[in-house]
C-alpha cells in the first residue's frame, strides 16, 4: 500500500475512533494533516479573539519545514496508536 494510500485509509479510521482523543491529541491530529496535504502554513495568523483558529493555526505552523511524506507518516502513526 502506497504512502497516500495508507494516509487515506487513516483519515477514514480517525474518523472511528473508540474514543474522543483529548485537545491536544485534536490538535495534533489537525496540524499533521494541514502540514500532510498543504504543506507549510500560510496566511494570516487569527486574531485574538479567535482561541480556536489561533491554536490550529499555531499547532501547523510549528510544524514548518516537516515533509509532507514525513508529516503524512506522523499522522498515520498517531492514528494507528490511537485505534
Amino acid at each position: 500500500m502506497s504512502l497516500q494510500e495508507q494516509f487515506d485509509q487513516a483519515q477514514a479510521d480517525s474518523k472511528n475512533l473508540p474514543e474522543r482523543p483529548d485537545n491536544m491529541t485534536l490538535l495534533k491530529i489537525y496540524a499533521l494533516f494541514k502540514q500532510a496535504s498543504s504543506g507549510d502554513a500560510s496566511g494570516d495568523r487569527p486574531g485574538m479573539t479567535d482561541f480556536v483558529g489561533r491554536a490550529k493555526f499555531d499547532a501547523w505552523d510549528a510544524l514548518k519545514g516537516t515533509s509532507q511524506d514525513e508529516a503524512k507518516q506522523q499522522y498515520i502513526d498517531l492514528i494507528e496508536e490511537l485505534k
